[in-house]
């Protein structure tokens, strides 16, 4: 099998990169390394198997076309590289709508420029539909929930992109759709809730998981924004590689579709539950700062995930509290990456 991964030094990216080169395949890796930790992904999988590494920044479609086309026959394309970060967007709108909008772009051209016939899989966002303010929102048992949506937000949901990093994601992901309709791509848009697990580099900005779990253990600072009800459908990264998988085999269904995929309604964690759980394996309580929300914050968000079931048979099968434990034990085991 012969596999290109666009951002595959990132969290997501290196999970899916050893999923592949531990079976065999042939994996190029398409990353510029400016996300702090790819470095030490890159590393941990060098080695690891038939890995080719073009180091591109996706803005430069020159570079990226030579490294789509370079890369040969493929069997399947993870367009993974992005700026993630709401707060990053706001600050700096036009990197973002460079990396995100124009870098997917690029990617569709090297691609039809190539005459790649493989599943294109993107890595889109739930920001997609936006705020969602004509759905109330309630507490129930110390957290938000959705006063009606019991099966969570489906991708019927009109959409609705706000803040800079929503539109540069939106854009992407209906340029991703379209490239389907109009040139024939095999395109496939997942529209992500929060993903974590084994080597995520979490910030404050981005990866709250892991930042929670890392920053506990190491003693540092920890600021939670809002009330800490927020709640989110949490999925491990396992999961989503799964799906990944079970998409492209089934591209004849799922070419030109748009999937939510998270962890659903089974699977839903709020902040204070997450700080909860550190807590109890740290024995010890942990400080935390409050401050106000943050621009583009949700109280709640839940992922409707049938439609990826009924269309390539995809449920998550890794419980948070199965998943909570596996990333704190990772990070135990793994203090020296993070000093």
């Amino acid at each position: 099998m012969n596999v290109l991964i666009t951002g595959g030094a990132g969290f997501i990216g290196a999970n899916a990169a050893e999923r592949y080169l531990s079976r065999g395949a042939r994996v190029t890796i398409v990353d510029d390394l400016s996300r702090p930790g790819a470095a030490k992904n890159l590393a941990w999988l060098q080695g690891r198997g038939n890995l080719d590494f073009q180091r591109v920044d996706i803005r430069c479609a020159e570079a990226l076309s030579s490294a789509v086309a370079g890369a040969g026959n493929l069997d399947l394309v993870l367009h993974l590289a992005g700026q993630v970060a709401v707060t990053t967007s706001v600050t700096d709108p036009r990197m973002d709508f460079d990396v995100n909008a124009l870098g997917t772009f690029n990617l569709l051209e090297a691609a039809r420029a190539a005459g790649v016939r493989a599943p294109i899989v993107f890595s889109s966002t739930n920001k997609v539909y936006g705020g969602m303010e004509d759905v109330g929102v309630v507490v129930r048992d110390g957290r938000y929930a959705y006063d009606s949506l019991p099966d969570g937000v489906p991708e019927s949901r009109s959409l609705d992109f706000h803040s800079p990093y929503g539109c540069s994601k939106g854009a992407a992901d209906q340029y991703v759709r379209d490239y389907h309709r109009i040139y024939g791509l095999n395109t496939v848009v997942f529209r992500q809730s929060c993903i974590y697990g084994y080597r995520q580099f979490g910030f404050e900005d981005q990866g709250w998981i892991a930042w929670f779990t890392i920053a506990a253990q190491l003693g540092k600072p920890i600021t939670v924004y809002g009330d800490g009800m927020q709640v989110r459908d949490v999925l491990f990264v396992d999961d989503l590689v799964d799906a990944f998988e079970m998409a492209a085999a089934s591209i004849d269904r799922t070419a030109g579709q748009v999937y939510n995929i998270g962890g659903g309604p089974g699977n839903v964690l709020s902040l204070v539950e997450l700080l909860g759980h550190i807590e109890r394996r740290l024995g010890a309580p942990i400080p935390v700062s409050h401050d106000d929300w943050r621009p583009g914050d949700q109280r709640v968000y839940i992922s409707s995930i049938g439609k990826a079931a009924a269309d390539f048979g995809w449920s998550p099968g890794i419980s948070k509290a199965d998943g909570l434990e596996r990333l704190y034990d990772w990070v135990a085991a793994n203090r020296e990456l993070f000093l």
